[in-house]
């Protein structure tokens, strides 16, 4: 072999060496650079969306520094399905993300990585290749909250962070509040009402900010008007349910989709208020009075939108129900105009976030 090409050779392997030892101890020193919510993210599968941070004891000074809780990742990296499912299902949810890192510090250990990971791991007792465990811990490592571990759930780890929250006497934003609700009443085998009136615009608004109402749908029942709600029986039975609306004047005529719906339907209404459940059409403007506002291009859940919709029908502002960084895309979007805007009512939340966020990359927003 020539000479020269040996010696090129040699070198390039030394190059790409040093490359690699500086890349894994940038890894394992600095903050992983990802941006927020960016659509084609740099992290690994198994830890998400969230920018975290890769030094553990940087992450205690933030933590002493800013006044913030820190939320620790123990997490398999690469990863079983557990783990990257657990990444891809619970940290890219946009208000979880948020939460994780407006509220906390948050940090990644890898659980089946040597070195500085592996070093953590061990002052933790934690095992390692296990599945994904997160702890929430002051910076002298006083636990907020109970260790989390076998719920891989996104609820599991909002019910984490409002209790340590709780604990460290933070004020619980709003929209966390609601996510909690909404993915409890989901856990709790949510059930369904419908409800007829003389229009369901005013349905909408009159039964979305109910407490335990998850979802409501207009649309058309049996020749009426009707808002079919999805509504949490652990906070509002539907007894309740149907007092309300008939208080509110929102119970016209009952759908029942059960004996027991119907037999508690006909104790407050009169039996000829009361029927069985028949084919249900959906209206073409849910969300009416969202819809006529530039609200309706912001990512939301079902329960936020549902408490949009009414705050806006009842002449509020919805703003105190919205996260700091939906505010963010709020005030760009009316600065912007212009841009092509979709409709989110309906619509998934991340998928709604990926598609804002391919748009304000084209101008000069920037996510604080």
């Amino acid at each position: 072999m020539n000479k020269n090409i040996i010696i090129f050779t040699i070198f390039m392997f030394v190059f790409l060496l040093e490359v690699l030892i500086c890349d894994g101890f940038a890894e394992n020193t600095n903050k992983v650079e990802t941006g927020k919510l960016q659509l084609n993210n740099s992290n690994p599968i198994e830890i998400g969306y969230v920018d975290w941070y890769r030094d553990f004891d940087q992450a205690i000074d933030i933590s002493k520094k800013e006044d913030k809780p820190l939320l620790v990742l123990f997490q398999e990296v690469p990863g079983c399905s557990i783990a990257s499912g657990y990444g891809k299902k619970v940290l890219t949810h946009p208000l979880i993300i948020e939460t994780i890192e407006n509220q906390f510090v948050p940090v990644a250990i890898y659980n089946n990585h040597d070195g500085h990971d592996k070093r953590i791991l061990k002052s933790f007792n934690e095992p390692a290749w296990n599945n994904p465990v997160v702890r929430i811990i002051t910076s002298n490592r006083f636990e907020l909250a109970p260790r989390l571990s076998g719920d891989y759930s996104k609820l599991g780890l909002v019910n984490s962070m409002k209790t340590a929250l709780n604990k460290s006497n933070k004020k619980i934003p709003a929209y966390l509040d609601n996510l909690d609700q909404e993915l409890a009443g989901k856990r709790n085998n949510s059930e369904k009402a419908v409800f007829a009136m003389h229009c369901f615009w005013t349905g909408e608004v009159k039964l979305g900010n109910i407490d335990g109402i998850l979802s409501t749908n207009p649309g058309f029942m049996g020749g009426y008007e009707v808002v079919e709600v999805e509504y949490n029986p652990e906070i509002v039975s539907y007894e309740q349910l149907v007092k309300i609306a008939k208080v509110n004047g929102v119970a016209k005529h009952l759908f029942a989709y059960d004996k027991d719906q119907k037999e508690i339907a006909s104790k407050v209404l009169d039996n000829s208020f009361v029927s069985d459940i028949k084919s249900f059409k959906p209206d073409s403007e849910p969300k009416y009075y969202l819809s006529k506002t530039v609200y309706k291009y912001i990512p939301m859940t079902s329960l936020q939108a549902s408490k949009v919709n009414s705050a806006i029908g009842n002449g509020k502002s919805p703003d105190h129900l919205l996260s700091e960084k939906q505010l963010q895309l709020l005030s760009y979007i009316k600065d912007n105009s212009g841009l092509d805007w979709t409709s989110c009512i309906g619509a998934d939340i991340a998928k709604c976030w990926n598609e804002a966020i391919e748009l304000t990359s084209r101008g000069t927003f920037s996510w604080n």
